[in-house]
């Protein structure tokens, strides 16, 4: 398994073939995914086979969003399936990585080891301290992809998801878990303090 071309050549493509409307699931999401794929690999101890079929997951993971946003796992996982084996994967390993990245559609349904951590580290960044600024790259996102949600709408969406994931392994619950209740705070206050001041425009 190379490791190192298949992460020159997914990252190339991304960057080549992404639309310019596409300014959350970047090549440099992509990056982020795999670094906390491999943190969180190794503080469950997941084996060094395994931990290489985890990172082509998380390279892979978003691909399909190159030919069309909608649906991108499926697609990623035909990606996945057509360019893997130039890089020294056999069957076995390909299924393994399929599962994994199917595993990171919403909503998240993980149940090896690998699935976590992949699902774990798609949202690591809802327990950090950049989260907002995070989140207002997928708002952009959205916008420029023709789906504009307006700033109070916005925090509703992003209050609920917050309240409602839940991440799969320990470790990411130790390292991401009090910061994630951090941001859903925040997240409430704006949400109560627009929507009075919606209330005070409106009267």
């Amino acid at each position: 398994m190379n490791l190192n071309n298949l992460t020159d050549f997914i990252l190339e493509k991304m960057r080549r073939e992404l639309p310019s409307s596409i300014v959350y699931h970047s090549a440099e999401h992509t990056i982020d995914v795999h670094e906390a794929a491999v943190r969180l690999a190794e503080l469950e101890g997941l084996a060094d086979h395994e931990t290489k079929l985890l990172q082509a997951a998380a390279l892979l993971h978003d691909a399909g969003i190159t030919v069309s946003f909608s649906d991108h796992e499926d697609l990623s996982v035909v990606i996945a399936r057509e360019y893997l084996p130039y890089f020294g994967f056999g069957e076995g390993d390909i299924q393994a990585i399929e599962s994994m990245i199917m595993a990171t559609k919403l909503p998240q349904t993980a149940s090896t080891l690998c699935e976590k951590i992949l699902c774990d580290a798609d949202l690591d960044y809802l327990g950090r301290a950049d989260f907002f600024v995070i989140a207002q790259k997928l708002r952009l996102e959205w916008e420029l992809s023709g789906n504009k949600v307006d700033l109070k709408d916005w925090y509703i969406l992003q209050m609920e998801f917050l309240r409602n994931h839940t991440y799969f392994t320990e470790s990411a619950i130790r390292l991401r878990d009090e910061r994630k209740l951090q941001n859903l705070r925040e997240i409430e206050q704006l949400c109560t303090s627009n929507c009075k001041n919606s209330a005070s425009i409106r009267r």
